[in-house]
């Protein structure tokens, strides 16, 4: 399998993960470390349900790949996410040693791969990630949209049942 069919394979997955995380509420991103061709981490967005601001996608992969591996730096490992990271996740990138990093859709508000910044470019880094943006892009970003324009008509829809008279509820 030559490595971008070996991308999109990961990024599925990556994407089934994100789909998990809809189905709980959350906003859907997905995310898994493969080393060797084997997944050794995965998560999906979970900030809501855990009560935690850092439980990000990547955040959870990059744990429990650690955890698995039993070392906090993940050498020779990619990290596949349906959504281009943010500042802190891209810091976490540095900091677990991650080789290499692939994603599906940018994030123009608060991308910092090669959106609204470049985090991984700054020169007093001492780790270097190789980064593929754009895999299945299309796909991951319509998982976003879609859980965002259903997340929109709910909120539409009940703030109407409440304004609603008492006893029109309807059927």
């Amino acid at each position: 399998m030559n490595v971008a069919d070996e991308d999109q394979k990961w990024m599925r997955h990556a994407m089934e993960l994100a789909q998990q995380a809809a189905e709980v509420g959350e906003v859907p991103v997905g995310a898994v470390v493969v080393y060797n061709g084997e997944m050794i981490g995965q998560g999906f967005n979970h900030p809501i349900g855990r009560h935690d601001p850092s439980a990000h996608a990547e955040m959870l992969a990059l744990r429990d790949a650690a955890v698995r591996v039993g070392n906090y730096r993940l050498l020779g490992a990619t990290l596949y996410v349906t959504l281009e990271p943010c500042p802190m996740c891209a810091g976490l990138l540095v900091h677990s040693r991650i080789q290499r990093l692939v994603f599906g859709a940018s994030d123009a508000k608060t991308g910092a791969i090669e959106s609204a910044m470049r985090l991984l470019e700054h020169p007093s880094h001492n780790h270097k990630v190789e980064v593929m943006g754009g895999v299945l892009a299309e796909q991951c970003g319509k998982l976003l949209s879609d859980f965002f324009r259903a997340r929109r008509a709910q909120i539409k829809a009940e703030k109407a049942l409440r304004k609603q008279p008492d006893g029109l509820q309807g059927d």
